[in-house]
């Protein structure tokens, strides 16, 4: 019988969405389930969007699209990143994709070749190191323990350069653990950067536009502009404009890389559907009331869920200040038990969560730290609140 190719041994669904279906199973088998675990913004586009999206539908060519992108949305996303202080970019910088997600495999496609290193800091969102796995590629993780906030410093990543990897990848804001750094922190990590020109810098700003308490959004390129030949930003639409499902993923890169997820574009999926297109361009160029309101939303939570969390003794969890997750230390529940559930770990943890309150959270040895799991808080008021309580009961109730 013939065989699958050996790259699919290495490719592993995904964690966030087997947690995530676990939970709607349990649902619809008429338990009441409170899910935290999906990373999804709970809140759809403005009704422009819509709009937009039926009047592309009647008046629909049928025919295929550009791979790069229709030039209304690349000048959309143009004028997005200049609102982020991103400059001096041309639609030959810029090619879309069907969801970030999308656009990142193609990015490992286009500049790791099997056996390169990828270097990024843990935790980590659970896709980079399954696209590194798919790819054939060595990933170098970065511990960035709640200890330091999980936070990169400019020393670990000078030790991760001089070890000489392809690509180094950053994230920020968060996932899975909605820390966000600051102006001079991302300025003492671009000095380090520019030390060592061999290295590819993928930035994954999906959350650019959920940040709270002022910190605001900051950019190596912000800080070292020639950093920009060998800098590729990432972005998409699914987190700022309530928009998941419509799958918009971009980058803005240097026309080499760029031209290259062209041209995988061109094999891969030939172009985004007309009237997805048109709702994209709708919603970057549209009102930003509702994103700008959501922020706000999600600030709220975001205290809420800590307050919850710290008056819990012996769970840590720093401040997130951007996203919408928060990542508190569960690791004070090792060792005891509920009911006849044995806590060992972070799985055993959720596990037992689950089955015991009906909170469905995502274990965060899935994000590589162990002694922690990913609360995602967008879920409506009434069911946060509950939510918590249900954690705060399961604790109490530890032994």
């Amino acid at each position: 019988m013939p065989q699958l190719a050996r790259r699919i041994g290495r490719a592993k669904p995904s964690a966030i969405m087997a947690v995530a279906e676990k939970a709607k199973k349990l649902k619809a088998e008429g338990r009441d389930i409170i899910s935290f675990s999906i990373g999804v913004p709970n809140f759809l586009p403005g009704d422009h969007v819509y709009e937009a999206a039926r009047k592309s539908l009647d008046h629909d060519s049928g025919q295929y699209g550009s791979n790069r992108g229709t030039d209304a949305l690349l000048d959309a996303f143009l004028h997005h990143l200049q609102g982020s202080g991103l400059d001096g970019y041309t639609r030959k910088n810029i090619v879309v994709g069907v969801g970030a997600k999308h656009v990142l495999y193609n990015l490992a496609e286009a500049l790791l070749d099997e056996g390169d290193t990828i270097a990024y800091p843990t935790p980590y969102w659970t896709t980079y190191q399954d696209i590194a796995d798919i790819v054939g590629a060595v990933s170098l993780k970065l511990p960035c323990p709640p200890e330091q906030n999980y936070k990169l410093t400019p020393a670990q990543l000078e030790q991760a350069l001089a070890q000489k990897p392809k690509v180094f990848l950053f994230n920020n804001p968060s996932n899975p653990t909605g820390m966000v750094y600051s102006q001079d922190e991302i300025a003492a990590l671009a000095d380090v950067l520019v030390r060592y020109p061999d290295t590819w810098i993928l930035l994954d700003d999906i959350y650019n536009r959920l940040v709270f308490d002022g910190v605001g959004y900051h950019n190596f390129l912000h800080v070292k502009p020639e950093l920009r030949e060998r800098t590729v930003v990432i972005d998409s639409l699914s987190k700022t404009y309530g928009m998941p499902g419509w799958r918009v993923g971009l980058i803005a890169a240097p026309e080499n890389v760029a031209q290259a997820l062209v041209a995988l574009n061109s094999n891969h999926i030939t172009n985004l559907p007309e009237v997805v297109t048109a709702a994209a361009v709708a919603a970057l160029t549209g009102p930003q009331d509702i994103p700008q309101q959501k922020c706000a939303e999600f600030a709220g939570k975001r205290d809420r869920v800590l307050a919850a969390l710290n008056a819990i003794p012996g769970v840590v969890c720093p401040r997130p200040q951007g996203a919408f997750y928060a990542f508190p230390d569960i690791s004070v529940a090792f060792g005891k038990r509920h009911g006849e559930a044995v806590i060992g770990n972070d799985v055993d943890f959720c596990n037992a969560l689950l089955e015991a309150k009906g909170v469905a959270c995502v274990p965060g040895s899935a994000f590589g730290e162990p002694r922690a799991l990913r609360i995602s808080y967008t879920c409506a008021d009434a069911q946060l609140s509950e939510g918590l309580s249900r954690i705060q009961a399961f604790f109490a109730e530890l032994v």
